[in-house]
């Protein structure tokens, strides 16, 4: 078997959006607004929740940590017969995410917990110039049988605070 035939095919793109927001906070509901009605329009209305949500928390991750002014952060929404995936392009590719606990004291920390806790898979992706930060939601057509309501969190990986972590700021 050669190494062409190994590597699987891409699933196809049956839907694709992309649109750029200026850094402010009204580009996170703005971006918020847009997802949940696109994610139903695509014919997925018990994904629109849970993908708000992701883009949410990925869109203001960008807006505080990865905004540079002048320039633009990227939402983008890929639909294929497996997956949605929500993807969230910012300019500063020196500052990677990563899970942390946050305290119960702190008012921020908890948005990468809240994206490994609901979607499927999420990562990071560097770019040319900035990083991409997805998550990504399993596709599955409701049945009669599936229920609509609240989307339950599985359990994720336990994440513990090391000594001498270092806080984003």
């Amino acid at each position: 078997m050669t190494a062409a035939q190994e590597i699987p095919a891409p699933e196809p793109v049956l839907r694709r959006d992309r649109l750029d927001y200026t850094p402010t906070s009204r580009s996170v509901s703005l971006s918020r607004h847009r997802v949940t009605r696109l994610v139903t329009q695509w014919g997925y209305p018990h994904l629109a929740c849970d993908a708000a949500l992701l883009v949410s928390e990925l869109a203001t991750n960008a807006l505080l940590h990865g905004s540079l002014r002048g320039r633009l952060f990227r939402v983008e929404l890929t639909l294929t017969a497996a997956a949605l995936r929500i993807a969230v392009s910012d300019p500063r590719g020196e500052r990677l995410p990563g899970v942390r606990a946050a305290e119960d004291d702190e008012c921020y920390g908890r948005g990468l917990m809240i994206v490994a806790r609901l979607a499927d898979d999420w990562g990071v992706e560097p770019r040319a110039v900035g990083k991409t930060v997805y998550a990504e939601l399993s596709v599955r057509r409701p049945g009669p049988d599936m229920p609509m309501g609240p989307h339950v969190l599985r359990a994720g990986p336990s994440v513990t605070r090391t000594a001498g972590a270092v806080r984003p700021r």
